[in-house]
This record gives C-alpha cells, structure tokens and sequence, in this order.
C-alpha cells in the first residue's frame, strides 16, 4: 500500500523496512502472545510427539497476521494481491480452528476446506493472469486450456497444503525448508522476470518465518500447528502459479512433496484402492529417518533443507 504512493527511490528503501519490522514485531508477539495459544496434546502415532505435549501451537495465527497486514503497507498492492493475503488469511484460520478444537476436525471436513480455498485462489489468478506456461527450464512455452489450468492448479494448491501440513512434525523442519523454497522461488521469478511485484511479499513471508523459528528451532518452545503449514503451503502454490509456471512447484518444493506426500499417497491407495505400498517405510519420511535410520531432529531438519537448496540451485542454474 504505502509502495504504491512513494517513488521509486522512496520504494527500495520502504520494503527493507518492512522486513525488519515484520521480523521485529513477529518475534515480540510470539513472545508475549504464545501463552494464549492453544496447547498440543502430543500427537500420539508422531515419532517423538509425547514430547510436544503442553507446548503452544497455532503459532501461525500471529505470524500469518503480521505477514498479512506488513504486506499489504510494504509491498506493492493490488486487488490481486490484495486477495490473495485474504485467502492466505482463511487458510490460517480454518487451519487455526482445528488447532484450537478440544476435538481435531476430520481428515474429509479439512480436505473439502482446503479445496474451497484452491479454487477461489484459482479463480483470483485467473481473473488476472493469462494461462500461458513458461516453461524456462526447457526454454519453451504454450497457452494451456483455461479449463485444464485451473484443474491443474487447483491440484497444486490442494497438494501443497496438505504436503506442508504433513511435513510440519519436527522442529525447525516446515519454517526451515518453508524459507529455502521461497527464495527458491524467488530466485527462479527474477531469473525468468516474473512475478516482479509480487517478489516483496516472499520476503516479508521469509521475514517472519525466521522470527518464528528463533522459538521453533530444536529443542522448539512453540508449533505453527495447521495455522502455520496450511496457510505456507498455500502461498507456496501461489508463488508458483506467480512464476508463470506452475510444474517448477515439483523441484522448488520437492522435500515437502516427498515427505508429506508420500504419506497422503500411501493412505489414498490404501484407503480407496485397497493397494498398500511403501509397507516397510514409515510417513511422514521425517519419521523414517529419525525412527529408523537414527537421524536427530536437527540432523533431519538440515540434511532436508540441503537438500533442497542443492535442487534449488540446480533449477536456477537451468532456468533460461
């Protein structure tokens, strides 16, 4: 908002201002507000999850709402990105609302939220975006159907949720991981010159995601809980569609893909084709290599985060 009445000179100069107030002001809410947080109950079939019992979780609903209203002042404004904060705004709420409930909400009420938030994200893009896909890797192009782009994204945002929300079971691992693929993102967008307004907001979302993980980091004293992951996965999906090529999701995002989804792939075919694959491998894939391969949880967070950032930095390098 305030980018769009000053100069450009004035704009470079306001938008590292509002990273260091949203990282600021991130940080003295968790602080002060975490006790007002609802508390976790230990998620009994996690690895390790008695050890969670009593922290706060929901941390999401204050770093989410300071990303919201510091975007919206120091990044530049429209009605696009303008609704685009609302949307991330209602998936930290649903996502809240579940972390608050004496009794979690049902995997089908959650999935059907979550598909109500893919769509009207679609809808949004697609009102101001064309449906041509870039695909700079393979430096080529195309004009996608509009029907098939919005099926095709409505899938990304769907999955992206929930990936990050499965992913969220270790301290540090989802803000960690969350950060890397942002600027991965945002690397890619500059490289190919896109999303060129849109890129201040990915850094205001870097900016209170470290403010979270000065308190999540192990051995973590708060979770961002649903509120947190459902509402990062969602503006992951967004920063996707925002890089005029909604397929580069799979790389910049492939430890949450393979760690959370994994997961929801092993319990759709079981549950609905009665196919049972994956028998010896525990999912999440974080519990796999904490439960059976004898990683810490600082081992986990880290070797994931390399390993995104070394995929991160190959799709850079390849980006036309």
């Amino acid at each position: 908002m305030l980018n769009n009445l000053l100069s450009m000179n004035s704009e470079k100069a306001l938008v590292p201002l509002g990273l260091f107030l949203s990282f600021a002001l991130t940080a003295v809410l968790l602080q002060f507000l975490s006790k007002l947080l609802p508390r976790d109950g230990g998620r009994a079939f996690a690895v390790e999850g008695e050890k969670s019992a009593g922290k706060p979780r929901g941390a999401g609903i204050i770093f989410i709402s300071v990303f919201a209203v510091m975007a919206a002042l120091f990044a530049p404004m429209s009605l696009e990105h303008g609704l685009y904060l609302v949307l991330v705004f209602v998936a930290m709420m649903t996502g809240f609302l579940d972390d608050a409930a004496r009794t979690p909400w049902g995997e089908y009420l959650k999935g059907a939220l979550d598909l109500m938030v893919a769509i009207f994200t679609t809808v949004v893009f697609l009102c101001n975006n064309t449906t041509e896909i870039r695909l700079a890797v393979f430096r080529t192009s195309f004009v996608m159907p509009t029907v098939v782009f919005a099926i095709l994204s409505v899938i990304v945002i769907w999955t992206s949720i929930n990936v990050t929300n499965c992913s969220d079971g270790v301290d540090g691992l989802s803000g960690g991981v969350g950060i890397v693929s942002l600027l991965g993102f945002y690397c890619f967008m500059q490289k190919v010159g896109a999303g060129t307004l849109f890129a201040p907001m990915i850094f205001v979302f870097v900016a209170v995601l470290l403010a979270y993980l000065w308190f999540n980091a192990t051995p973590s004293i708060l979770m961002m809980g649903d509120a947190g992951s459902r509402s990062l996965g969602l503006f992951l999906a967004i920063c996707a569609l925002k890089s005029g090529d909604p397929f580069i999701f799979i790389p910049i995002c492939l430890v949450f893909i393979l760690d959370g989804g994994l997961g929801l792939l092993k319990v759709f075919l079981l549950r609905f084709l009665k196919i049972h694959i994956l028998k010896n491998v525990r999912t999440p894939l974080h519990d796999q290599v904490r439960k059976v391969w004898g990683w810490s949880n600082t081992q986990c967070v880290f070797r994931f985060a390399i390993i995104q950032i070394v995929i991160c930095t190959v799709v850079y390098y390849l980006a036309g």
